[in-house]
């Protein structure tokens, strides 16, 4: 038994699955919720106490014999956070999220700034959207100086775990490249970017070490791995931001592979052994977490929608499922734009949701229930055509997430995109990817990813999907449709 585990701080709760590479099994899982600070300025926040508080009890949760034999760890965690701690690394105010959308106006004095989103993209291949750590530093600087005066080290969530195992301050490229402060082409912090930020910074000490992706950043400290129930020699590797785990975890390491993954939030994502930059903005310049590049699109509402639904009628999922099956492809009109939390492709930031194309026949959960699934679907294809736009086109994608659960929502994927859809075995991708990516920093089963992920990452061939003609064309119908209320409203969102 060689066991690895894999912590996934997620918006909604962490999760901490074991891995045995010997069974390629999990042999154990936790997870641990915690709410989600909410304001309306679009501020959405978390503390940072509460991750650790959240990982303590994960690993309380597990079987100390399992506890005792884990050799390392690999963290994922939602990108685009901020976490910024003082210089004896104390927190000193509540944890930027990825969905926190209330940095609009610092993010267009930034692109002003630096020359225009043009220039920003041949910066560091990405623009300056609110949701991006860059907006939130830039923030705090501009609205906080009390608090940018004590500001000593700036981390991700990620990072800050690792911070917390460790006690090292570091940062692996796939969650630096989530910044906007770094150079994709150059794999470095963008000088003129930060000289944007504040000239006079002292960015040296501001911004962590970077380390390589299959690097074992430290063992996790005595003290904290007796409270945890840990050997004292467990490794930690680098880890990285929820997609590019979830990347590993979906086996998305070599050219041809594309993953979407269908959790609160909504990715498309394909690996490169190159930059891609997309001019247009809809796709991010990323680096991948194992040494290559992960760009990718992000929608900022996926299976919100569907949850939102439930709640308004205190529907439980499998009504949900049975509801929106029994009606019409198209919803019999009814269309939802699903921007509950905004939006960041399209670049909507002031984005709500809307409920429109009703009359007299089609007013009921059942067409509310089924437009909600087919809204998630319709936003995820913006980024399959990016994708295709930049020569990128799958052959299969791999769905992931909460939403791959669905019998329904695969099939409408797979009919939507036009491409045979896959699930993993394991569904937990963004924490198997952690701890595959802690397996390949051991050296254990040598220093090949792709051939690593081979062997692990298992696909579940009774679940996956092919397009059906007939449907697919009764889907781009409706998908016109949906772009057609996204066009005329966007004057209202910008």
């Amino acid at each position: 038994m060689s066991l690895f585990a894999g912590i996934d701080c997620g918006t909604q709760s962490t999760k901490v699955v074991v891995y045995d590479t010997e069974a390629k099994a999990i042999v154990a899982h936790s997870s641990h919720t915690y709410p989600l600070i909410s304001r309306e300025d679009g501020s959405r926040e978390q503390e940072a106490v509460w991750f650790t508080d959240a990982v303590v009890d994960c690993f309380k949760q597990l079987d100390s014999e399992i506890r005792r034999k884990i050799k390392g760890i690999g963290v994922s965690g939602q990108q685009h956070g901020f976490v910024p701690l003082d210089r004896d690394g104390n927190v000193i105010a509540p944890v930027k999220l990825w969905c926190d959308t209330s940095t609009v106006a610092e993010c267009d004095k930034l692109t002003t700034k630096i020359g225009g989103e043009e220039k920003a993209i041949a910066l560091v291949g990405n623009q300056f959207k609110t949701g991006f750590t860059i907006g939130k530093i830039y923030a705090m600087k501009l609205s906080h100086p009390d608090l940018w005066a004590r500001l000593a080290h700036i981390l991700l969530p990620h990072d800050w775990l690792n911070y917390w195992l460790t006690g090292r301050y570091v940062m692996e490229r796939g969650d630096a490249s989530g910044t906007a402060m770094f150079d994709i082409a150059h794999l470095c912090w963008s000088r003129p970017v930060l000289d944007a930020v504040d000239p006079c910074a002292d960015w040296g000490s501001l911004l962590p070490e970077l380390v390589s992706d299959n690097e074992v950043i430290g063992t996790v400290r005595p003290a904290l791995a007796r409270e945890l129930g840990l050997s004292s020699s467990v490794i930690v590797s680098a880890g990285g931001g929820d997609n590019m785990m979830a990347a590993i975890g979906t086996g998305c390491v070599e050219k041809g592979a594309m993953t979407v993954s269908m959790g609160t939030s909504g990715t498309v994502f394909a690996y490169s052994d190159e930059p891609i930059v997309d001019e247009a903005g809809a796709i991010s310049g990323f680096c991948s977490s194992n040494n290559g590049y992960l760009p990718l699109m992000c929608t900022m509402n996926c299976t919100i929608a569907t949850e939102q639904i439930r709640a308004l009628f205190c529907m439980s999922l499998a009504e949900l499922n049975t509801l929106a099956a029994q009606e019409p492809i198209g919803s019999r009109g009814v269309v939802i734009l699903p921007y509950f939390n905004g939006e960041r492709t399209p670049n909507f930031p002031h984005g709500k949701a809307v409920f429109a194309g009703f009359d007299p026949t089609n007013c009921s959960k059942a067409t509310l229930a089924r437009a909600a699934m087919e809204s998630a679907v319709f936003s995820l294809m913006d980024g399959v055509d990016a994708f295709r736009a930049k020569a990128m086109v799958p052959s299969r994608i791999l769905l992931t997430g909460g939403g791959a659960k669905s019998p329904l929502w695969r099939q409408m994927a797979s009919d939507v995109f036009g491409v045979p859809v896959s699930i993993s075995v394991i569904g937990e991708s963004a924490a198997l990817g952690g701890a595959l990516q802690a397996l390949w920093a051991s050296g254990e089963e040598g220093g090949d990813l792709a051939a690593i992920c081979k062997r692990h990452v298992a696909l579940d061939s009774a679940s996956g999907c092919v397009p059906d003609p007939e449907a697919a064309e009764a889907y781009q119908e409706a998908l016109k449709r949906f772009r057609g209320y996204q066009k005329a409203l966007a004057p209202l969102f910008r």
